[in-house]
């Protein structure tokens, strides 16, 4: 294993990838605006491989991954693949010295998560997990302003992230199938984003849980026997004593992605919807205003992420072409602010299996604090 690549990085990162669906042509965005050369890529297949190269314009195409992990030419790893592979893809990386950006869940369940924490530990290498929406410039305004004490002392967070796309018993995705997507849809796809930001936002932790899930179709068009949720609700409390609640739905008419959250203090509310990201809603008891990004008049991390003037809009590959960016500045020695990294991918999963755990007990769950090591069975 090379070390040497956690503190030094050739002038242009090599990536290579896994996968060739839709998350694969965001992130290979990202790569390049990040000045990468996206050097090679396997999938499903040598055809899918093959097809992937000539649509995203890669260089070579690989008969597997672990070809592809082999390749001493590539830095980097993007693994774009169904859920269920998430965490063998992301051990082999790992093992062959790669820096590694997996997307979410980083895996299926809690023991797989902590494992592979560890195993990037002892790697060296930098490993990361695409909580985007944190990269918004409004998002780290609103962190700086709770941090900071304006909001005063928080009392109350919600959210929501709520979803059309599998309204219909027609609708149809791999993601259904708990073998492919892991026990966990809704909630582990878009509820861990919700929560993430949630957490990162207030800088408070989730300690207790208590949540109901439902599944609105038994069977789906390909699919015979749904086993994942559609929707989840849950009430929760946090480290300093703020309770809260969330909701998460893929079946919520009207509602393309839909993520909210508002957190309450004392002094002010800040709310922040990512379909309208240029803004921050400060609620006040007298004299509530919106804040629009102006990197002029934003706290300096805000003001970093803004890479374009006030008035053009940014959105959601803004987002992500600053996580990738900032991931592959940790590659070459220097660290940024809310860099999302396997310890967060594993928080999810303790999140994602509190959740699971109570909507089927129907009682309050203890939220294992993962800043601490994690050996927990849920």
């Amino acid at each position: 294993m090379d070390n040497d690549r956690t503190t030094t990085a050739p002038s242009r990162l090599r990536a290579g990838f896994v996968g060739a669906g839709f998350m694969a042509e965001v992130h290979s965005r990202a790569a390049r605006a990040a000045g990468a050369d996206i050097v090679a890529i396997a999938s499903s297949s040598r055809a899918s491989a093959d097809r992937a190269k000539d649509r995203l314009g890669v260089q070579r195409a690989y008969d597997s991954a672990q070809d592809l992990f082999e390749d001493d030419a590539i830095d980097v790893i993007h693994i774009c693949t169904p859920n269920g592979t998430h965490y063998g893809l992301a051990e082999a990386a790992l093992k062959a010295g790669k820096h590694v950006v997996c997307e979410k869940p980083l895996a299926t369940n809690v023991q797989d998560a902590a494992e592979l924490v560890e195993l990037a530990a002892m790697a060296g290498t930098v490993a990361t997990v695409p909580f985007v929406y944190r990269f918004h410039p409004m998002i780290r305004e609103a962190r700086e302003r709770i941090s900071s004490g304006q909001a005063g002392r928080i009392s109350a967070i919600q959210g929501s992230y709520l979803q059309d796309w599998l309204l219909s018993r027609e609708d149809d995705n791999w993601r259904v199938d708990a073998v492919v997507g892991g026990p966990s849809r809704a909630f582990a796809d878009i509820g861990s984003h919700l929560c993430d930001l949630l957490e990162f936002v207030s800088g408070e932790r989730i300690t207790k849980v208590s949540a109901m899930s439902r599944t609105l179709f038994p069977g789906r068009a390909n699919n015979r026997d749904i086993q994942t949720e559609d929707l989840v609700a849950a009430v929760f409390a946090t480290d300093s004593g703020s309770v809260g609640n969330l909701l998460v739905s893929q079946v919520a008419p009207g509602r393309k992605n839909r993520l909210m959250i508002e957190i309450a203090g004392s002094e002010s509310t800040l709310q922040f919807d990512q379909e309208a990201p240029e803004t921050l809603w400060l609620g006040k008891r007298a004299g509530s205003q919106l804040l629009v990004r102006d990197p002029g008049a934003l706290s300096p991390e805000a003001a970093r992420l803004s890479v374009l003037p006030a008035g053009h809009p940014q959105g959601y590959q803004d987002a992500f072409n600053a996580f990738v960016a900032d991931t592959y500045a940790a590659i070459g020695g220097d660290l940024r602010e809310g860099l999302p990294t396997f310890q967060d991918g594993l928080r999810s999963a303790v999140l994602t299996q509190s959740i699971i755990k109570s909507s089927k007990d129907g009682e309050w769950v203890d939220v294992p604090n993962t800043k601490e090591p994690v050996g927990v069975q849920l």
